[in-house]
């Protein structure tokens, strides 16, 4: 493959470090840890994949958020949640959930599966001082909503090859590839000069970038700018998910479950949850 003048660099390549979170899950963390703090608008990135139900079982037990937007993508097994609102359902391999927690929600997400793999990543999303006390809203995606184009790309987000991803209406206008890359092949995707934008390698090894930057499972290529990714599978076969979107540009404060724009309004969410008021509209 020869070079493409306006391909995005890899600017740094980030290790996922094994963490618990959660009442007890194992899983690693690219984004939100020691490695990258954050990436705006994205604050956190873990993912679980393990077939061990000790690693997975405990869960995510009732807990609060607000100020931010949380991203569940299940590749395999299945995660059940239920909220504060009255929202309540089932995630299994393929489905994608888009949770806006605006001005406060309480929620659970516990894998509901007997055996097998266990297999998701949840992704954090700053929401805009505008947005913080909005409305909470779900997107529930179920797997034949998510368009699949020509080369084994899912489309969460965004466009690629005219292919339309069904979560709409975030006002950082993501894109979201969950993409299979064929040996000595590669993707490229065309995205908004101003986007943030990175790579996590789900497996095997992607060639990422304009110097074509060797980047393996579990690890995080962040992107700088340009007019295209483009990732690259060698001799065997890789999966990443690219994701891009506008980045917010306002200042992050962030404790435990809540994301806000000061220190004060964290200490305001506190207070609120533990008044019973978190999630008063």
């Amino acid at each position: 493959m020869g070079a493409i003048p306006e391909a995005r660099a890899v600017t740094r390549v980030i290790a996922a470090s094994p963490s618990v979170d959660g009442a007890g899950v194992h899983l690693v963390r690219s984004i939100g840890g020691r490695g990258l703090g954050m990436l705006d608008p994205f604050l956190l990135l873990d993912e679980i994949r393990s077939s061990d139900p000790r690693d997975y079982e405990p869960g995510f037990p009732r807990h609060p958020h607000r100020g931010f937007e949380t991203v569940t993508i299940m590749l395999e097994g299945a995660m059940e949640h239920q909220d504060s609102i009255g929202n309540r359902g089932r995630l299994v391999g393929g489905s994608v959930q888009w949770m806006t927690a605006g001005h406060g929600i309480l929620h659970s997400e516990m894998p509901k599966q007997d055996r097998g793999m266990f297999w998701g990543l949840q992704l954090w999303v700053n929401l805009p001082a505008k947005l913080k006390l909005t409305t909470p809203r779900y997107q529930d995606i179920v797997p034949s909503r998510v368009p699949e184009v020509t080369g084994g790309t899912r489309v969460l987000a965004g466009v690629h090859d005219g292919a339309h991803g069904p979560v709409e209406g975030i006002y950082v206008a993501p894109t979201m590839l969950d993409a299979t890359i064929a040996p000595n092949t590669t993707l490229t995707h065309e995205l908004p000069a101003g986007h943030a934008a990175f790579v996590y390698v789900l497996s095997g090894v992607a060639l990422v970038g304009s110097e074509k930057t060797a980047v393996s499972e579990h690890e995080l290529a962040a992107l700088g700018p340009g007019a295209t990714a483009v990732a690259r599978a060698g001799s065997d076969p890789a999966r990443i998910l690219l994701v891009a979107a506008a980045p917010i540009g306002e200042p992050v404060a962030r404790r435990g479950p809540f994301v806000m724009n000061t220190e004060a309004e964290l200490d305001q969410a506190f207070a609120d949850f533990r008044s019973g008021h978190l999630t008063d509209s």
